[in-house]
């Protein structure tokens, strides 16, 4: 299954630590060749002399990046692993939760790639831990004697400091006590994760655990966002993008949120209806041929936005076809059950008109809710991998 050496500096391309340390340092890595010698460098100066530790690289490069490490460790005095993932599931917080799930240690730090995050802080991060007794411990750039001045152009710090009020504002109970969720440079107890649970997308890792898994006793180190090395920075509009998916997708990860959800994508449905609706009557269609295909339009565009931003970790149960069919008769029969129903209240229970339409809408609302979780998207079976992640893990070992 793997193969170990316990030869210093020499790389193992294994997924598991060749001898278990102190502190396992994980690195996530994408397209950082220019970088990871530096990085090796730093983490020799400032950390085995005071601390026992192994890294790990997690790389999911197109270049020479493993190359580059391997030659680099060679220096080493701690043994350095690379995990090379033919297939990057879930961007760099899938490479991290990758490498939480094979660092032995007792200790995990995670820290970037590129230099930014100061190696010196990881024994003081471990110290940190211990004598708070603390499960996860946050290098922050916003509390007294931290600074985000690697950060490069206003710009980026303007989308920083954003996305950190809107994740704490979305989740002020799971992150009290953490200033800088966004931080990607943190020290997590072996023992107070569980990688099974995380569903990564992107890049940040750290709300991903502190919501999903966090452990409860959290404390926070100072730290100085340094300047990268080399290369580019991997914040694109793409991967702000994900993250603002992963956001809804965590903020919906309760059934409670995830029907507040559904509905104000229902009410958004809205929109693309009465477009379709007066597109259709301006070229002359009658209005009841125009109003049943402008409300395919409706369904086509609340359809979308549910399978990104609602129900994401659970499209891989069914084929998209088979969601997209399911979804669309549901949303249909919504329209046949209306009717009677309102008819049933009527006559039924003597309501008025337009209660009795109010009373069949929220009705309909429910079961539909209800019947698309059920029939769309049927929860994960206990005791199975979805076969993306069983491709990875074989590759992997």
């Amino acid at each position: 299954m793997s193969q170990e050496s316990t030869v210093p500096g020499e790389v193992v391309e294994t997924a598991e630590i060749p001898e278990p340390g102190a502190v396992t340092i994980v690195v996530p890595t994408f397209n950082e060749s220019a970088n990871v010698r530096q990085l090796l460098h730093q983490i020799t100066e400032a950390v085995p002399a005071r601390l026992p530790c192994e890294v790990l690289f997690v790389d999911d490069s197109t270049d020479d990046t493993p190359e580059v490490i391997q030659k680099a460790a060679q220096d080493c005095p701690f043994p350095v692993t690379v995990l090379h993932r033919q297939e990057p599931v879930g961007g760099l917080g899938g490479a991290v939760v990758e490498g939480l799930k094979a660092a032995t240690s007792d200790w995990i730090v995670v820290m970037d790639g590129d230099c930014q995050h100061p190696p010196s802080l990881v024994p003081d991060l471990v110290a940190t831990g211990e004598r708070a007794n603390a499960g996860l411990v946050v290098a922050s750039r916003y509390i007294k004697g931290g600074s985000r001045a690697g950060l490069a152009g206003s710009y980026r710090v303007a989308v920083s400091r954003g996305a950190t009020w809107l994740t704490k504002a979305l989740f002020p109970r799971r992150l009290h006590g953490i200033s800088d969720p966004m931080s990607g440079f943190f020290a997590i107890r072996r023992s107070a994760v569980t990688a099974e649970v995380l569903q990564p997308l992107g890049y940040k890792i750290l709300l991903e655990l502190a919501v999903r898994s966090r452990p409860r006793r959290v404390t926070e180190v100072p730290f100085v966002f340094q300047d990268r090395f080399a290369g580019e920075s991997k914040s694109t509009a793409q991967e702000g993008l994900r993250f603002l998916r992963h956001l809804a997708g965590l903020r919906a990860a309760s059934p409670v949120a995830r029907m507040v959800g559904f509905g104000l994508i229902g009410l958004t449905g809205f929109v693309p209806n009465l477009v379709g609706l007066w597109a259709l009557t301006a070229v002359g269609m009658h209005y009841v041929p125009a109003e049943i295909l402008a409300n395919q339009l409706g369904v086509a565009w609340n359809f979308l936005l549910i399978e990104h931003l609602l129900f994401r970790e659970r499209r891989r149960h069914r084929r998209w076809w088979d969601r997209a069919g399911r979804f669309v008769l549901l949303a249909n029969a919504d329209l046949v059950l209306r009717i009677p129903l309102i008819a049933l209240f009527v006559h039924q229970l003597h309501l008025g008109v337009l209660s009795a339409t109010a009373l069949a809408l929220v009705t309909t609302f429910v079961l539909r809710f209800v019947a698309t979780e059920a029939l769309v998207y049927l929860p994960r079976r206990a005791g199975g991998k979805p076969a993306r992640e069983r491709r990875t893990a074989r590759r992997a070992v």
